[in-house]
C-alpha cells in the first residue's frame, strides 16, 4: 500500500490559508501531510514564505488525525540544531505524536540570510551530520554539552519532551546523503523517483524504514490554465538539487529557468483534470519503492478546488491503482 500525502507549500500561500488547506486535506482523506520550510519562495510569482514552525503549531491544533512533517528543515544555518530539537519536541507534543522531523542540508536560497557564506557540499554534510547527532542527544533527555567542529552546545536541555521523540527523516540526492540517511535517519526523503537512491539507503542501514517521495501536480479543469500556472510558479523544479541548492535568490531562479518552456513543464508535471495522468505520474515512485508520496498542488489559490477534486476523484483513483 502506498500512502498519499498533501503538501503545505509555504512558498505559495499565507499562514492562515496553509492551515485552512491542511484541515481540508484531512477531511478529504489524505494519509499524511508535509510542510516546506523556506525563507524565500523559489520564484517571485509564488509570492509567500511564512514561518513554517508557527504554521505547524497552528496546524497541530486545527487538525486531529493527519500526520505532520517538515519537508525539509535545515538544522545548520538559520536554525541552530539545539533550537530545531526544541521546536520539534514542542510540535510533537502539540500534535499528540503526529509529527516527524524531516531534515536536509539546506539551500542557499534560504540559508544565506544569516550571512557566513555558503560552503561546499562536503562541509554542509559535515555540519548536517553533527547537527543530527545533537538533535538526537537532546531527544534522549538530560543536559547536553557539545564541542564540535561546527557547533557548540552549552548545557542544553529540552524541558518539555514527548514520550516518543519525533522520527527523523533525512533528505537524499546522492550516495553521500544516502549513507547519512541510512545510518542516522528513521526514514528517507527524496524528490525524484530514483530506485538507486533507495537501494543506496538500504545498503547503509535503511532496510525496512519508510521512504517518502514528493511530486508536483497542477490540477485545473482547464489544462492550458494548469500548464500556464505550473510554468509560472514551478519551472525551477526540474533543475535538480545540485543547481537548486546553490542559487541564492528568486531572481537567480528566474534567470536560470528563463529558457524553460511551457511544454517542458507539461512534460514533467501532470496538468489538468485527467486522474489517469496523475496516477501515471505517481507510478514511478511506487515502482521505485516509495511507501509514501506527497503531492504538491501548484498555486495557492487553487488549493480548495484541488482538494475537492482529490476527495471525489484523485484519491479514489490512486487507491485503486496503488492499494
Amino acid at each position: 500500500m502506498v500512502q498519499i500525502g498533501y503538501t503545505m507549500m509555504t512558498e505559495q500561500a499565507g499562514p492562515r490559508e496553509l492551515v485552512d488547506h491542511v484541515v481540508r486535506a484531512e477531511e478529504a482523506g489524505f494519509d499524511f501531510s508535509v510542510t516546506s520550510d523556506h525563507y524565500f519562495p523559489w520564484l517571485r510569482s509564488q509570492g509567500h514564505s511564512p514561518y513554517a514552525w508557527a504554521v505547524l503549531g497552528a496546524a497541530a491544533q486545527a487538525t486531529s488525525r493527519i500526520p505532520l512533517m517538515t519537508y525539509v528543515t535545515c538544522p545548520t544555518f538559520r536554525y541552530h540544531p539545539a533550537v530545531v530539537a526544541q521546536k520539534a519536541a514542542t510540535v510533537q507534543l502539540l500534535s499528540e505524536g503526529r509529527f516527524r522531523l524531516g531534515l536536509g542540508s539546506g539551500e542557499n536560497l534560504n540559508e544565506h540570510v544569516v550571512g557566513g557564506g555558503w560552503p561546499s557540499v562536503d562541509v554542509r554534510h559535515e555540519m548536517f551530520e553533527e547537527a543530527v547527532e545533537i538533535i538526537r542527544a537532546l531527544f534522549k533527555g538530560g543536559h547536553v554539552n557539545h564541542r564540535g567542529t561546527h557547533f557548540d552546545v552549552e548545557s542544553a536541555r529540552l524541558w518539555d519532551l514527548p514520550d516518543e521523540a519525533p522520527p527523523i527523516g533525512i533528505a537524499v540526492s546522492g550516495e553521500q546523503s544516502c549513507e547519512l540517511a541510512g545510518r542516522l535517519g528513521d526514514l528517507v526523503i527524496a524528490t525524484e523517483p530514483k530506485a538507486g537512491l533507495l537501494e543506496a539507503f538500504d545498503r547503509h542501514g535503511g532496510q525496512g524504514k519508510p521512504r517518502v517521495g514528493q511530486l508536483p501536480v497542477c490540477y485545473d479543469p482547464d489544462r492550458d490554465t494548469a500548464v500556464k500556472r505550473a510554468h509560472s510558479q514551478f519551472r525551477w523544479f526540474g533543475s535538480g538539487w545540485k543547481v537548486n541548492s546553490e542559487l541564492p535568490h528568486p531572481d537567480s531562479f528566474e534567470a536560470a529557468t528563463q529558457f524553460v518552456t511551457r511544454d517542458d513543464v507539461a512534460d514533467s508535471i501532470p496538468c489538468g483534470d485527467d486522474p489517469d495522468a496523475f496516477v501515471e505520474a505517481v507510478r514511478p515512485y511506487a515502482e521505485a519503492g516509495f511507501t509514501e508520496i506527497a503531492l504538491v498542488q501548484i498555486g495557492g489559490e487553487s488549493q480548495p478546488a484541488y482538494l475537492d477534486w482529490s476527495e471525489k476523484t484523485l484519491l479514489p483513483a490512486l487507491r485503486d491503482a496503488f492499494g
